[in-house]
C-alpha cells in the first residue's frame, strides 16, 4: 500500500495505472485514512477512509472532492474534522447527506417559498398568505438569502431587523409575526431544534391610527378611482361602499355572488376571522359589478360568471401590489384635486391617508347615520366588543337585515356626496367612473 506525505508535490508526481492508484498519508501527524485516489483518467480525488463500531466493523470510503477545487492542505483540514468526527461515533457520510439537506431543503429562501408558503401558508394560513409573502418577498429573503435554517442565529435575525427603519413599525412587526410563525412550522416538522425566534422580543406595535376621511375627501377618492379602470378603480370603489378588509375583496370569487339576492357570501377560509360573513349588495356595488370583464348581457338580462376571480390580471391569481396602485390612485387624487382648483389654482393638499382608512370611515360613517354599533360591527364583521365572550356564544343573530339597512343608508350617502341634488332615498343609477 504506497504512503507519502500528502502535499501538492505528491499528488501530482502521481502516475495513472489501469486501475485505481491510492496513496495514503504518512510522516509525521499524518492523519489515518486520509489518502488521494489517482483514476486511469488521471483524476485526482481526495479521500477518507474509516470504520464505524471497531476493527471487525466495515471500511467505508468518504470522497473529499477533487485535487484542483481542493487543495491538499484545505483537504488535510476536512479529512481532520472527520476524523474527529469519526471518534465522536458520527458518520461523515450520514453528515454530508445532512449538510446537502440543509443546503438544499433548508436553505432560508427555498424553505420560505416552497415548504412555507406553498405548502403551508396556502392552506393553514390563507388569511394571511398575502402579508406572509410580501414580508419573506421583501424583507426575511434578501436578509437571510439560502442559509440553512439550522445554522440561523438571533444575530442574524438582529441584523435582519436593523435593515428595517424603526419608524415603520408596521413592517417590522409583520415581519415578526411571519419569521415567528415560519420557524414554529420548521420546529413542529422536525426540520430544526429550537426556533431562533425563542425568547426574541417582539417588535413595538404600530400606533392606533384614527384617520377618518372627509366627506370632501371620499369624492376626490371615489373620482380617483374612477380613472383608474379596471381592476383597481372598481376595486377601491367596492372597498368604499362596503368597507371590508382589504385582502377579502381582492381575492373575491363570483362564485361567493349571486345577483338575485344582492348578496356576498364571504366563505369562512377567506375571512381574517375564519369567520364566515354575509355582505349586502347595494345598487351602486352591483352595477360596478356588472361593469366587470367577464359579465354578460342577453334579452336584457345580466348574467355574473359563475366562477373565477372578479379582480384579477391573469386570469389566475387575484390582484395584488397594492401599494403601486395605491400610488396610481394619489396620483390620480391629486390631477382630480388640479382639474378642480382651475387653470393656475392651487388645489388644496390631501392629508396622507391609508386604504384601510376607508374601513374605519365607513364604521364611523354608520355611527354618523345613527346605526347601532352591534350592527357596526357586524357590518365588519367584527368579533370583539359586542360579539365577543359569552355574549358571542349566545347571540346567534346574523343581523342580516339589519346589515343590509346599514349598507343602504351609507350607499345613499355616497350617492348624495356624488350627486348632491340626488337628496332622495334612492341611490342613483351609473355610480361608477364619475
Amino acid at each position: 500500500m504506497a504512503s507519502a506525505r500528502i502535499t501538492k508535490t505528491a499528488v501530482e508526481s502521481i502516475q495513472p495505472g489501469k486501475s485505481d492508484v491510492f496513496v495514503w498519508d504518512a510522516g509525521d501527524r499524518s492523519i489515518k485514512g486520509f489518502g488521494v485516489k489517482v483514476t486511469p483518467s488521471g483524476s485526482r480525488i481526495y479521500v477518507f477512509q474509516y470504520r464505524l463500531g471497531g476493527r471487525g466493523s466495515k471500511t467505508s470510503r468518504f470522497t473529499i472532492g477533487k485535487h484542483g477545487v481542493w487543495t491538499a492542505d484545505r483537504a488535510r483540514a476536512e479529512a481532520e474534522r472527520l476524523a474527529r468526527l469519526v471518534g465522536q461515533g458520527g458518520d461523515p457520510s450520514a453528515d454530508k447527506k445532512e449538510r446537502r439537506r440543509q443546503a438544499v431543503d433548508l436553505a432560508f429562501d427555498a424553505y420560505a417559498r416552497d415548504r412555507f408558503l406553498a405548502g403551508y401558508a396556502k392552506t393553514e394560513w390563507a388569511r394571511s398568505y398575502g402579508l406572509a409573502e410580501r414580508s419573506l418577498r421583501l424583507h426575511a429573503i434578501p436578509a437571510l438569502g439560502s442559509t440553512p435554517l439550522p445554522k440561523i442565529k438571533k444575530a442574524d435575525i438582529s441584523a435582519l431587523f436593523d435593515r428595517l427603519p424603526a419608524t415603520n413599525a408596521g413592517t417590522r412587526r409583520n415581519t415578526f409575526t411571519v419569521l415567528r410563525r415560519l420557524f414554529r412550522v420548521a420546529v413542529s416538522r422536525g426540520d430544526i431544534e429550537r426556533s431562533p425566534m425563542e425568547g426574541y422580543e417582539p417588535p413595538r406595535a404600530p400606533a392606533s391610527r384614527d384617520r377618518v376621511l372627509t366627506d370632501d375627501e371620499l369624492v376626490t377618492i371615489w373620482k380617483a378611482a374612477g380613472t383608474l379602470g379596471y381592476p383597481f378603480g372598481p376595486y377601491f370603489q367596492i372597498l368604499l361602499l362596503t368597507g371590508q378588509r382589504r385582502e377579502e375583496v381582492a381575492g373575491l370569487e363570483w362564485s361567493e355572488l349571486q345577483r338575485d339576492a344582492a348578496l356576498w357570501t364571504l366563505p369562512a377560509a377567506r375571512a381574517k376571522n375564519d369567520v364566515a360573513h354575509l355582505v349586502h349588495l347595494t345598487d351602486a356595488v352591483v352595477e360596478i359589478l356588472d361593469s366587470m370583464p367577464g359579465v354578460t348581457r342577453a334579452a336584457g338580462k345580466v348574467k355574473w360568471p359563475r366562477k373565477g376571480l372578479v379582480f384579477t390580471t391573469n386570469g389566475k391569481t387575484s390582484v395584488s401590489g397594492y401599494s403601486k396602485a395605491k400610488a396610481r390612485l394619489e396620483r390620480a387624487i391629486d390631477d382630480v384635486l388640479k382639474e378642480e382648483a382651475g387653470a393656475g389654482g392651487d388645489p388644496p393638499p390631501f392629508a396622507a391617508w391609508r386604504v384601510h382608512d376607508l374601513r374605519r370611515t365607513l364604521a364611523t360613517g354608520l355611527q354618523r347615520l345613527g346605526v347601532r354599533f352591534e350592527v357596526t360591527e357586524a357590518v365588519l364583521n367584527h368579533v370583539s366588543g359586542a360579539k365577543s365572550g359569552v355574549a358571542g356564544v349566545y347571540q346567534r343573530h346574523d343581523w342580516r337585515d339589519e346589515k343590509r339597512a346599514a349598507l343602504e343608508a351609507w350607499g345613499r350617502h355616497v350617492a348624495q356626496l356624488l350627486e348632491p341634488a340626488a337628496a332622495s332615498n334612492v341611490v342613483p343609477i351609473n355610480l361608477a367612473a364619475r
